[in-house]
């Protein structure tokens, strides 16, 4: 089975314009493009998203990056594969995906503060910006259903 809509962008052509600047705006250099990918695995998997998961592990391979780094980062916090900024990037895509007990911040200050410690402002601003890309594509991908990418 294909997607559920076959070309979207033939009924709304403004989603390329979104995704090129979303693009313009989560690829300017200051987040490494690794990193930005293992968000976006990562988030896929919190959301359970087949397509985006394969996708972005696709991407990963091209880019080079192990087998051991690539299935490790569903258990980033206890995996030694990882730097210390793509721990705080990891940890803030998994309180931003992850449902939040009731009550308590899903983005407290010690880890925004914890995360800021490896990024300075511009970077923090693509990884928030990266975050809310994730979570466009990831409701496209939910609702659409796309063919998985091959591996």
């Amino acid at each position: 089975m294909g997607p559920r809509i076959p070309d979207a962008n033939t009924h709304l052509p403004e989603i390329q314009e979104l995704a090129g600047a979303m693009v313009k705006a989560t690829c300017n250099g200051s987040v490494p493009a690794t990193t930005t990918s293992l968000v976006y695995l990562r988030a896929g998997q919190i959301v359970g998203s087949t397509y985006q998961v394969m996708r972005h592990s696709v991407d990963l391979r091209k880019a080079g990056e192990s087998e051991a780094r690539i299935a490790a980062v569903a258990t980033w916090w206890d995996a030694p594969y990882f730097t210390d900024a793509e721990q705080a990037a990891l940890a803030l895509t998994d309180a931003v995906f992850q449902p939040g007990a009731r009550g308590e911040e899903r983005v407290p200050d010690d880890l925004y503060t914890e995360v800021a410690k490896h990024y300075d402002d511009k970077a923090m601003a693509t990884l928030m910006m990266v975050l809310a890309s994730a979570g466009f594509w990831m409701n496209i991908a939910l609702i659409n259903k796309p063919t998985p990418v091959p591996a």
